[in-house]
């Protein structure tokens, strides 16, 4: 296979505790897997240094509804080749940590968890090692179910995602919001909660700032809607300028169907959301898919008012593409289909495997399929993918 050496890029996969490097080829849009290393625990959520050659990833024995009860952040050096290695001894953390961020300056790392609903803050010192937590001046409201903590690129403003629930049996509806701080050298201050409907009917699982503009788009996994927020001086407006459904069929929506995660662009004239369907049924005493949408969602978005408009649904030729990554270029995208499942295929049933799908970015922001590989999780979750340059 052909490879250009100056468009190699590295993309990274977890399944359990490994995570494993890809040479993502931009040119031939294909993937060679290089290396992997092993992690004390199941990969969270990795996030990349902004300036220098660290990822940090948080790790844990727990799953989603499952909490653990062991728990760390672990920085990891990239090499010339993009091969990881630990850098460092792990941290422990105080709960299952489900997403990480560094902000803009890569001076300090910013954990959230969802159980307890929390929000911890980590220096990351000069040669890239995880530092001392830095304790907040007063105890912060992340709302309930935090799924995700965002740096804005002004470097002054941090929003966490705060999911809410859905009423469950006996339980009511938990609301979701926005919790906007203010942000200094690793101190968050409150700013405001943006919780449309007092967040009930709201709920909010990723956002992503535009790169240039002062709009934040959401992803509302508990509605399947995109939603528009333009910025108010540090903070954001109470209620979004836009929102949109992320299904193509939403009269036809399946159950256990939601969207997931959200990007724009490095252009900043399109948005892509991850549409998740997983549902099943049994037949002849075997979970078989019931259908729904296993697709990223296309949006070019107005480059005067930010408003997104739906231009393509782009098979991921998967089941539930709980994460995807556009390279910096912005000429390839990558989803991870992280869940196996049956599959109704005629008369008889097939087995769909995970894989990463990748896709051709065309200068209309749409998505064209190139292949796919198909990855053996064995009894472990592919949890998370991403790409650095």
């Amino acid at each position: 296979m052909p490879t250009n050496e100056k468009q190699r890029t590295a993309l990274y996969v977890s399944v359990g505790r490994e995570l494993s490097h890809y040479d993502l080829l931009v040119d031939t849009a294909a993937l060679v897997r290089r290396s992997a290393v092993t992690l004390p625990f199941n990969v969270q959520y990795v996030w990349p240094h902004p300036a220098a050659p660290y990822l940090y990833a948080a790790c844990s024995n727990g799953a989603p509804g499952l909490s653990g009860d062991s728990h760390a952040l672990v920085a990891l050096r990239i090499d010339d080749s993009g091969a990881l290695s630990t850098h460092g001894a792990p941290v422990a953390l105080p709960s299952r940590p489900i997403h990480i961020t560094l902000d803009g300056t890569g001076r300090h790392a910013l954990i959230a968890y969802n159980h307890p609903s929390s929000l911890t803050v980590h220096r990351i010192e000069a040669d890239g090692a995880i530092g001392a937590e830095v304790r907040q001046r007063a105890p912060l409201d992340t709302g309930i179910y935090a799924h995700q903590v965002k740096v804005a690129p002004s470097n002054k403003t941090v929003i966490v995602v705060a999911r809410g629930n859905d009423a469950k049996g006996s339980s009511p509806e938990d609301p979701g919001a926005l919790k906007v701080f203010a942000y200094d050298n690793g101190q968050l201050t409150p700013l405001a909660s943006v919780a449309p409907g007092e967040g009930y009917g709201f709920g909010p699982r990723h956002i992503d700032f535009h790169p240039s503009k002062p709009w934040v788009y959401a992803s509302l996994e508990r509605q399947n809607t995109l939603q528009m927020y333009r910025a108010d001086g540090a903070s954001l407006e109470p209620c979004p300028a836009f929102t949109r459904d992320t299904l193509a069929d939403t009269p036809g929506m399946k159950p256990r169907q939601r969207p997931g995660t959200i990007h724009v662009h490095p252009n900043g004239r399109f948005v892509y959301v991850a549409n998740r369907a997983s549902g099943t049924a049994l037949s002849a005493g075997r979970p078989v898919f019931i259908g729904g949408e296993n697709n990223i969602a296309v949006y070019a978005l107005d480059p005067q008012s930010g408003e997104p408009t739906a231009i393509q649904h782009a098979d991921t030729r998967g089941i539930v593409p709980r994460t995807f990554a556009l390279d910096k270029t912005g000429r390839v995208l990558v989803a991870a289909n992280s869940v196996p499942i049956l599959v109704a295929e005629g008369a008889s049933v097939k087995n769909v495997s995970p894989s990463l799908a990748v896709f051709r970015v065309g200068d209309d922001g749409k998505l064209d399929y190139v292949q796919k590989y198909d990855i053996d999780v064995g009894d472990e979750t592919m949890f998370w993918m991403g790409i650095v340059s």
